[in-house]
């Protein structure tokens, strides 16, 4: 059972390190797209291309299924878990993550046959999205029933506020150093 356990914790930190990852490629990936310069612009999408695939499909899908399955094997050894409410909202939030893996796989689709989805200042915003999960599931996990309900979710939206924010200054910032 912690031998699960400690496998599920492993293929979560991979997946999460695979969906920063890749949503930031996208980022860099929409911005070469916008290069002026075509052999620049061929040169950067080509190794994108390259480097999106091996992480898609060597570290972030693996890691996606083995998190899945080991996670099923935890609630099958410890069904009590599911009469548990921080357990619902965890699993709703999953849930989440792996309809932004589903998006993920669209957007790295379109990328890698050349068809433009988003520019980069949607990919930054999309990129953020791993983050706020991922704090939601770690505070439902070790805090439980002591987490308010309210509170907690007062607290992913200032988080997503602040995070909208710095990208906003962010991409304000980078045009006014490229004027």
């Amino acid at each position: 059972m912690d031998t699960v356990k400690a496998l599920h914790i492993i293929f979560i930190v991979t997946w999460f390190a695979g969906l920063f990852y890749i949503f930031r490629l996208f980022v860099y990936h929409a911005e070469a797209q916008e290069k002026k310069e075509a052999l620049e612009r061929e040169i950067l999408i080509k190794q994108y291309k390259i480097m999106e695939w091996r992480l898609w499909y060597i570290i972030t899908w693996p890691s996606a299924i083995l998190t899945l399955i080991l996670g099923i094997a935890l609630l099958y050894f410890n069904p009590g878990y599911l009469t548990q409410p921080w357990m619902i909202l965890k699993l709703f939030f999953v849930f989440c993550l792996y309809a932004y893996q589903i998006l993920g796989q669209r957007i790295f689709k379109n990328l890698y046959e050349d068809r433009r989805t988003y520019k980069a200042y949607h990919m930054r915003m999309l990129n953020e999205v791993s983050t706020l999960v991922l704090i939601a599931v770690v505070f439902l996990v070790v805090r439980k029933d002591e987490l308010s309900w309210v509170w907690g979710v007062l607290s992913i939206i200032g988080i997503g506020l602040i995070i909208t924010f710095a990208v906003r200054a962010y991409a304000n910032y980078r045009k006014r150093m490229n004027s």
